[in-house]
């Protein structure tokens, strides 16, 4: 089992389609939003430190669909970390149908960004922040699992 951060979404018509059912860009969405309130809450120097020099550039996002999900559902995003390589980042996503009950996975994902500096002549890669880093360690493969 691969330790996970997690976060719960509750779907509303602004996510799906005229056909009612979830809009597949949605999916993507929430990796973002997932992403982020990891950073607010686990490295919150990271977000200061987007208004100077740093940039985290999304690179490539993707998006297996298994499963429709409609209006009001509750659905588990869980992103985990797969691979840090230098500046390059790239995590896991799993979407779990929750509420109804066990869990289903009904989409996985994948996403890899890129930490670069801003400079005169513009980006330049770059290592992560410390605090990034530390806090991804936690996420890798083979890092503890607690209750």
């Amino acid at each position: 089992m691969r330790r996970y951060f997690e976060v719960t979404h509750v779907v509303t018509f602004a996510d799906t389609n005229v056909a009612g059912n979830v809009y597949f860009a949605s999916h993507l969405a929430w990796q973002g939003r997932c992403r982020e309130l990891f950073l607010a809450e686990h490295a919150p120097g990271v977000l200061a430190r987007l208004d100077g020099d740093l940039a985290l550039v999304t690179v490539s996002c993707s998006c297996d669909y298994y499963a429709e999900l409609h209006a009001f559902d509750t659905v588990s995003v869980r992103m985990s970390l797969r691979e840090r390589r230098g500046g390059r980042i790239t995590m896991d996503f799993d979407y779990y149908l929750t509420g109804r009950g066990a869990a289903r996975l009904v989409a996985r994902g994948r996403q890899t960004i890129a930490c670069m500096t801003r400079t005169g002549g513009g980006l330049v890669p770059a290592d992560p922040p410390d605090d990034l880093a530390q806090a991804l360690d936690a996420y890798a493969p083979g890092a503890p699992v607690t209750p």
